[in-house]
């Protein structure tokens, strides 16, 4: 069963993105948050890479946190989101599956009980 996309839930798709937009334009990171002399780039690649390790320690031990809180800002969060998504558990590759054959069976059809 197929759904025809109409003008309608593309109207409400749209708004949807951009309520979405406008709320995460209003989003603002503290100042104490971000300092120069932080972590960037390179260390949030590794502490993307390694984020699995470090949430399983961070659930037993208080000290241990899975995000540098100071960081240099973007920078910090692009290397991140990289450390995640491209070198660590985001990276793993997908398996496709092939269909070699296929059986062709007429099916029979069931009589109702009672004729």
């Amino acid at each position: 069963m197929t759904h025809a996309v109409t003008r309608k839930h593309v109207a409400v798709l749209i708004a949807a993105l951009a309520s979405c937009l406008a709320l995460a334009a209003c989003a603002q990171q503290a100042a104490s948050a971000v300092d120069p002399a932080a972590p960037g780039f390179l260390e949030g690649v590794w502490h993307g890479f390694i984020f699995p390790v470090a949430w399983i320690v961070s659930l037993f031990k208080s000290d241990a946190a899975i995000y540098a809180v100071p960081n240099d800002g973007g920078w910090y969060d692009f290397g991140y989101f990289l450390g995640i998504c491209v070198f660590g558990v985001g990276a793993r590759k997908t398996q496709t599956v092939y269909r070699d054959r296929t059986i062709e069976v007429k099916a029979k059809r069931v009589q109702e009980l009672g004729e």
